[in-house]
């Protein structure tokens, strides 16, 4: 008997994960099969992506650019919906069989917990979701059935390292980081880079806001918290190593001393493809890892003077509370006014600092707690910036 494709939802399809996990579809067209897709304002691609892999369902930010895909496929089966609830139906499609949510930022909230609601499994690359409403989703999860399949190298290769291993056994987790554009340059010259700059990531092609996340190592303290509650970790159990080569993408130590680690070529289509077909794995053209070509594999601690808000994010991740949902916020506001070059390199971590500084933790007990802290931070950011303005 003929074993059916399995059907999956995109979430954030124009984005870098959304198009690397299309091109894995491409790949194996008789193992997958698109019946979903959502996109914010980039509509001219999903427009393409649409013609080409004939969803059912679309979902599109605003109702103008709806009604205008609407107009284009009028003599299509597809449907297209808008805003919010759209995108929430899109996620819960009853015919899918995984959802990638792959949309930036606190955005992808609701639609990933909308995807876990029905049952749904989720391959998770919004790291934002899992920072701000872990214990929520982990219970969904647990309630529906659902499970949450990382696609970020680094939770994917803890995810392969913790396969079939007894976690009573497990010491440490670490994740690794390439070290961003500026690993090299003087602490003193950093405040000043520009956007351009920083957007030049060495090793990845990534999108800009995570980009910026990687240049400021804000994205590994944000996934050391979607760690903590992807694998229900402890804080002490996390830790992160910079490796330039970013080969090595996990390490998870036991307590007899024991070390596994997950290696592969920088290519985010290899854990893609991993979240696809879990707990399958597919003979795959991707590139293979040649070591000898490799030759040096280094790993150094991270430097807190050339980082300052990764030790924000350690800090949000040792206090709980509502501490995550106060970084991911601000940090949010601060990234994308840095982008609208509204201020300067070094002002980021002076947004991130001044709302986790003027805030008091509290315990987040709904998922209404969250989005009301999330606005709070949100309006504090935004008024700090329109008092502080662009600094040298």
């Amino acid at each position: 008997m003929k074993k059916s494709k399995k059907r999956i939802v995109i979430l954030g399809s124009t984005g870098s994960i959304g198009q690397n996990t299309l091109e894995i579809v491409r790949l194996f067209p008789d193992k997958f099969e698109v019946v979903g897709l959502s996109a914010g304002k980039n509509t001219g691609l999903l427009a393409e992506q649409i013609e080409e892999f004939q969803p059912v369902l679309v979902a599109v930010e605003t109702e103008a650019d709806a009604q205008k895909l609407r107009k284009r496929f009028s003599k299509s089966p597809v449907k297209v919906l808008s805003g919010e609830t759209g995108l929430r139906e899109v996620a819960s499609l009853s015919r899918a069989d995984l959802v990638v949510s792959a949309i930036t930022g606190i955005a992808g909230l609701r639609p990933t917990l909308a995807a876990l609601e029905k049952g749904k499994d989720v391959a998770l690359a919004n790291k934002e979701s899992m920072v701000v409403a872990g214990d929520f989703l982990r219970k969904i999860a647990a309630r529906t059935g659902a499970r949450i399949i990382p696609v970020d190298s680094e939770h994917s290769g803890v995810f392969q390292c913790l396969n079939g291993q007894k976690k009573k056994f497990l010491r440490r987790v670490y994740l690794t980081a390439s070290g961003g554009p500026f690993l090299k340059v003087p602490i003193k010259d950093l405040p000043n880079k520009s956007c351009g700059e920083a957007l030049q990531h060495p090793r990845w092609k990534m999108g800009k806001k995570v980009s910026i996340d990687s240049a400021t190592l804000m994205n590994k303290g944000l996934e050391l918290i979607e760690a903590r509650w992807l694998f229900d970790l402890k804080p002490d159990q996390l830790d992160v190593l910079i490796h330039p080569q970013s080969i090595v993408h996990a390490l998870v130590e036991f307590k007899d001393g024991s070390v596994l680690a997950q290696l592969s070529q920088t290519d985010m289509k290899i854990p893609i493809l991993y979240a696809l077909t879990y707990p399958d794995r597919l003979e795959s053209p991707l590139p293979s890892l040649d070591l000898t070509a490799v030759k040096n594999l280094e790993f150094y601690p991270v430097e807190k003077e050339r980082y300052p808000l990764f030790a924000l994010a350690r800090r949000a991740l040792e206090t709980g509370l509502s501490f995550p949902v106060v970084l991911n916020a601000a940090n949010e506001v601060a990234v994308e006014a840095f982008l609208e070059e509204k201020i300067s390199f070094g002002q980021i971590y002076s947004v991130v600092d001044y709302c986790l500084q003027s805030h008091r933790a509290v315990s987040i007990n709904s998922l209404e707690d969250i989005f009301v802290i999330d606005q709070e931070t949100r309006n504090k950011a935004r008024q700090y910036l329109r008092l502080k303005g662009k600094q040298k």
